[in-house]
């Protein structure tokens, strides 16, 4: 509505920004405010011809994070606001056309992450300074935009897809892993993303639940999610993990999988009840039953192992009984869970690690101890070489990537008098030595297997 020279409007409109290509955004009409503002995220400032430029991503739709329009615009100030919560924060100020109705002019917003709030834009008193007349009982004098409207308007803008999106659930971009596995996503034409898990937080909602990134960025619209999760991460990379599954975003190892695969107790448990046979192992809580544990397992030489402890770290190689009873007794004054375990000697420090992939064997390597270390350190030195597994070998190493509920598993087994036997199950298998050794393309063979479960079909 037009009244002489002012625009009447309501409190909630529906506007443009036809120099940033936005062609509908709800916006809050606020004579409260004295600055405009508008949802932005991914925001990273850069020169063009030595001028300060902003890129930034605006999801012009509430509760859809998918829809996004890549923008960039030249800065004309940074500047401290403060919200209506009170907090003050340095924001970017851009300015740029505004349209409403058959009336457009030129205003200054600033760029924030607006996701708490009800609107992606707030029009403050001096955008309207002169021109409008706010009406505060009064919505949508100029229209109001449907789903479909809103749909039609902004998917032809939306980039064509020629791949898959897939986060790579992390912590150190430069690990050999983890760089292959990038790779190897790029390699197949995917669009690959490293996410930090300390970088990355939730939002539980019944309606609309989300995962954000640093600087704003949602992460709803990943296709897959390939988790490595370091240890002393566990929790909040399986909480985290958990949550884009409840997105409905396909993830290669599951949450409850590596939660349970982690406690070492409870998988051999697992293990031992589903036919798969493991070295003697015995767990007691008191130092008093220290003596009758030992015998339990066999006697002297044998390997105690901190169940909160890294693979290859907190095992130690006991080789007499006093030793034994020495260290034991040292974790369980430190109120530390251990495990204690025979000592197959005629393994004669190698074990076998078998990559398992979507219920196959893809590879397996023999890795042997450096001179005067036994097994448990094989990751911290020694040789790694090409061993062909025997049919029970690989069945043990399949049936216990299911028993865990793995679609990728790092299978660790040792050969001794008894046959086969399993030592322990990996759900974040490094890559680097097996790679090497058996010149396989591992990180290739993960991406296809999410392909494969999102139903992704590749280009012959």
């Amino acid at each position: 509505m037009i009244n002489e020279n002012k625009i009447i409007v309501g409190s909630e409109e529906w506007c443009s920004l036809p120099d940033l290509n936005i062609p509908a955004i709800k916006a809050r009409v606020d004579s409260g405010a004295k600055t405009s503002s508008i949802h932005a995220i991914n925001i990273q400032p850069f020169k063009k011809e030595g001028i300060p430029w902003v890129n930034f991503d605006i999801p012009p739709i509430q509760n859809d994070g998918k829809t996004s329009v890549h923008c960039e615009a030249e800065i004309v100030d940074r500047r401290t606001v403060k919200s209506s919560s009170g907090i003050s924060e340095r924001r970017y100020v851009i300015k740029t056309s505004v349209a409403l109705g058959e009336a457009s002019w030129e205003i200054e917003l600033t760029l924030a992450n607006r996701d708490s709030m009800g609107y992606r834009m707030l029009l403050g008193r001096e955008a309207m300074s002169g021109r409008m007349l706010v009406d505060p009982e009064a919505r949508f004098l100029f229209g109001q935009k449907s789903t479909a409207h809103l749909n039609e308007l902004y998917q032809p803008n939306q980039p064509a897809r020629q791949g898959l999106k897939i986060g790579l659930l992390a912590s150190d971009p430069n690990l050999y892993s983890n760089q292959r596995i990038m790779e190897a996503g790029e390699a197949r034409g995917h669009e690959m993303h490293f996410l930090n898990i300390r970088h990355c937080y939730m939002k539980l909602d019944a309606t609309n639940p989300e995962i954000h990134y640093r600087g704003g960025r949602i992460l709803n619209d990943l296709d897959a999610v390939i988790p490595r999760i370091r240890p002393s991460q566990t929790f909040y990379g399986c909480a985290l993990t958990r949550q884009f599954e409840a997105l409905k975003i396909f993830t290669l190892n599951s949450a409850a999988a590596i939660s349970q695969s982690r406690d070492k107790l409870f998988s051999l448990q697992l293990l031992l009840q589903n036919g798969l046979e493991i070295p003697t192992t015995g767990f007691a809580n008191s130092p008093l039953d220290t003596s009758d544990l030992i015998k339990m397992v066999g006697g002297s030489p044998l390997i105690v192992k901190l169940l909160e402890g890294t693979q290859g770290k907190g095992v130690v190689l006991t080789e007499t009984k006093k030793a034994a009873e020495s260290v034991i007794n040292a974790f369980k004054s430190l109120h530390a869970n251990i495990l204690v375990q025979e000592f197959v000697k005629e393994a004669n420090g190698k074990d076998i690690r078998c990559f398992v992939i979507d219920g196959k064997v893809v590879a397996s390597i023999q890795r042997e101890a450096a001179p005067g270390e036994f097994r448990a350190n094989l990751h911290q030195g020694g040789t790694a070489s090409v061993v062909k597994v025997t049919p029970e070998e690989k069945r043990i190493a399949i049936k216990a990537a299911k028993t865990m509920n793995l679609k990728v598993a790092g299978v660790d087994i040792i050969r001794s008098a008894k046959g086969p036997l399993l030592l322990e199950i990996n759900s974040s298998p490094g890559l680097e030595g097996i790679e090497s050794a058996t010149n396989k393309d591992i990180a290739g063979k993960m991406i296809a297997a999410i392909e494969k479960h999102v139903g992704w079909k590749t280009e012959k």
